[in-house]
């Protein structure tokens, strides 16, 4: 079985496949590795073509007036990059740069669009996808608009991707404290001490210096809203 397929079989917006379907997929894939700290696509590349993560971590950034940089998110296994730019035929303005090895399948821009008349379901899911990461801008939006440090945190938290561990969602914060702290306008020391008082109140564990454990998310989804 060819090895592209694997991508195909994780990532979510091919999932209602069948497997069958799942190898016609894989036809039109072509596979792309990119090394930690390597630039995937910066500001006015010409994209026609959409990214689908199959493992690693990439980090979506816009460079400020002042030259500062400033995060959007970060992308890890199953989600989806360019899609604006495939969707609209716009230049992206975003840097999109590996934070570690990482491999993705890559379509153009007219094998997406025979896919997409072939499996009608592809869209809805890209779509889902679209709509999902939009409910969650929302609420970190909300949350960093507040005064309240531990809202932003809160939803800084909810929004990464989580794994089970021993029955509970852990997430594991995909970049440097510093940088989290920029991206949710405050500063370290503050983004720790919230932390940490989430950790006392028994919301949150935290498990070395990258791995969050999410205890109680009823009430960490009350400190997003601010409840």
């Amino acid at each position: 079985m060819p090895e592209d397929d694997l991508c195909v079989t994780r990532v979510p917006i091919f999932q209602g496949l069948t497997q069958a379907q799942q190898l016609h997929v894989v036809e039109f894939v072509r596979p792309l590795r990119v090394e930690k700290g390597e630039i995937v696509y910066g500001p006015g590349d010409s994209v026609s073509r959409l990214l689908v993560m199959h493992s690693g971590q990439l980090k979506v950034s816009l460079t400020a007036a002042n030259g500062q940089e400033q995060i959007l998110r970060t992308v890890t296994d199953g989600d989806v990059v360019g899609e604006r730019a495939f969707l609209t035929g716009h230049r992206p303005s975003e840097l999109v740069t590996a934070l570690e090895d990482s491999q993705m399948c890559v379509f153009d821009h007219a094998d997406l669009a025979t896919l997409l008349r072939e499996y009608p379901d592809i869209s809805m899911r890209i779509l889902r996808t679209l709509s999902d990461r939009l409910s969650s801008v929302e609420r970190l939006l909300a949350a960093i608009t507040s005064s309240d440090v531990s809202a932003r945190v809160a939803a800084y938290l909810l929004d990464l991707p989580a794994s089970m561990r021993d029955g509970v969602p852990t997430v594991r914060l995909p970049i440097a404290k510093q940088e989290i702290a920029a991206y949710l306008g405050t500063t370290p020391e503050t983004l720790s001490r919230r932390l940490a008082a989430l950790s006392t109140s028994g919301v949150i564990e935290l498990r070395g210096r990258r791995d969050v454990t999410i205890l109680d998310i009823d009430a960490l989804e009350r400190v997003a809203t601010l409840q």
